[in-house]
């Protein structure tokens, strides 16, 4: 049996209402899959204090305010994930991809355009009734 991972993610939207999104490299698990950003809760942090590192490592954004949106397990045929999905309503600074990565900000509308990992398809349904 393989260890779940716990992911902090952070679906971001900025003064427009648009939520960012990030493209997975290649090379990684579900890569050239865009997703919300975020990243792994190491031991000892809580899900904002990941989610605001990972943040800031990833796309180069403070986050100042969080608020939980929902919390869904999914299993791979190689992997199991713990999501534990914020909002992010306030940050400082401008988004870029810091690990080379693409990033772009997107319209609610607009989010059944981009192919996203598997994982994700319950975070945007509930997104898109919102």
């Amino acid at each position: 049996m393989t260890k779940r991972i716990h992911v902090a993610v952070g679906i971001i939207f900025n003064h427009d209402n648009q939520i960012l999104l990030a493209k997975r490299p290649e090379h990684l698990h579900q890569g050239g899959k865009w997703e919300f950003p975020g990243g792994k809760v190491e031991a000892g942090e809580s899900v904002t204090q990941a989610l605001a590192r990972e943040l800031k490592e990833e796309v180069a954004l403070d986050v100042t305010a969080t608020e939980p949106f929902m919390e869904l397990s999914f299993d791979y045929s190689d992997k199991q994930v713990l999501l534990d999905i914020h909002t992010v309503s306030a940050f400082t600074g401008n988004a870029r991809g810091l690990e080379g990565q693409q990033i772009a900000w997107v319209p609610r509308n607009e989010l059944v355009n981009y192919d996203f990992p598997e994982a994700n398809k319950a975070i945007l349904e509930k997104l898109l009734k919102a």
